[in-house]
């Protein structure tokens, strides 16, 4: 099974990503432009990180820079930075309104899914988390069940997911 390398096929690193939406977020103090210094603030790593960094980001045309060395986002570079965002806000919605997980942690673990997920799975998980949000009669059945349910697996463990082994209990008492 190959499908542990697609991650390594994503051309858009956990790094990358960071790296265009600290550009974006200083960037829109200074009309879109930004210093590498601020950039490297923003990270809270060196400049010498972040102009190495930059060099792959203007080769892939994600970045633009001009005769001052100041650096902003390509028209494609931005379309990046929307959709970063609009996934980990609705990741982050997912697991906070629909999962239950505390605010923190939520945030941490979808900045960590954020660049990672296609944009189908994404605008799914948009429209399922809309119909879940939506108050309507089974969206709230759903909900009510599920907050609900049993957190441990039967004693014959013959739930749908587990196979031989409680899948649930292994997660609990994981690292």
């Amino acid at each position: 099974m190959d499908t542990w390398k697609e991650f390594e096929a994503n051309e858009l690193t956990h790094s990358a990503a960071h790296h265009l939406l600290a550009i974006h977020e200083v960037g829109q103090a200074y009309g879109g432009w930004a210093r590498v210094s601020d950039i490297a603030r923003e990270l809270n790593i060196t400049r010498g990180s972040v102009s190495i960094n930059l060099r792959s980001l203007k080769t892939r045309g994600w970045v633009e820079t001009d005769e001052h060395r100041l650096v902003r986002l390509s028209p494609t570079g931005l379309k990046i930075v929307q959709s970063i965002m609009a996934k980990r806000l609705i990741v982050k919605t997912f697991l906070r309104e629909v999962l239950g997980i505390p605010e923190s942690d939520a945030e941490i673990d979808s900045c960590k899914i954020e660049h990672l997920i296609s944009h189908s799975t994404g605008q799914r998980l948009a429209e399922f988390v809309r119909f879940l949000t939506s108050g309507a009669p089974a969206s709230r059945q759903l909900l009510k069940h599920f907050r609900t349910l049993q957190t441990t697996c039967p004693d014959d463990h013959t739930c749908e997911i587990c196979t031989g082994q409680c899948l649930i209990e292994e997660l609990k008492h994981a690292i």
